[in-house]
């Protein structure tokens, strides 16, 4: 449920006083008077101003995501870290799921919606390449090293493979040559 910000401060105006407002229907009053402490908690430390809905949406960077995600797995609690960077527990909730399960890549942005059906509806690609990340760079630094060594290895197993075919050729003409013919031996009875 969206609250208008002036229900918001009388809500507070009557909490501070030691009264509670009363509970609006569908919700629990518990799950209420817990969103009563958390706008009250909100007003003291930034303001009647973080209260009002923001006009537009704020773009996470999944570098922002973490150090909001790093400062729940250092210990502080999901609300007071939720508070302090202006979203919901349970978008922080998910945030922290995701980085316990995928790493940072589970931070980053995905494309949602349906993926078209007809191919003429994906976007063209720019004919420029597109720039390589560090992550990206440091692979294929790996992968041209690792490379490198398999053709040096392949290249080596080849050169072995033909001395050792020279070498065998050699021993079978040495063992041609010594082994006696069947003339020869007829002459030497003789």
């Amino acid at each position: 449920m969206r609250y208008s910000f002036e229900f918001k401060l009388k809500c507070i105006e009557l909490y501070r006083s030691g009264r509670w407002p009363e509970t609006p229907d569908g919700i629990s009053t518990h799950h209420f008077h817990n969103t009563i402490r958390t706008w009250s908690e909100i007003d003291e430390r930034f303001g009647p101003e973080a209260l009002k809905h923001p006009k537009h949406q704020r773009k996470w960077s999944p570098e922002d995501k973490l150090a909001v995600v790093s400062q729940v797995l250092a210990g502080n609690s999901f609300r007071s870290v939720a508070c302090l960077a202006g979203i919901g527990k349970g978008m922080l909730y998910q945030w922290v799921r995701r980085y316990k399960e995928e790493g940072y890549n589970g931070l980053v942005n995905k494309r949602k919606g349906k993926k078209p059906k007809e191919p003429s509806m994906k976007k063209k690609k720019s004919d420029q390449p597109q720039p390589l990340t560090e992550s990206e760079r440091e692979e294929l630094i790996r992968l041209r090293e690792e490379n490198a060594y398999m053709k040096a290895e392949i290249a080596f197993r080849k050169k072995l493979i033909a001395l050792r075919r020279e070498k065998w050729a050699e021993q079978h003409l040495k063992a041609k040559k010594q082994k006696p013919s069947k003339h020869s031996d007829k002459k030497d009875s003789n």
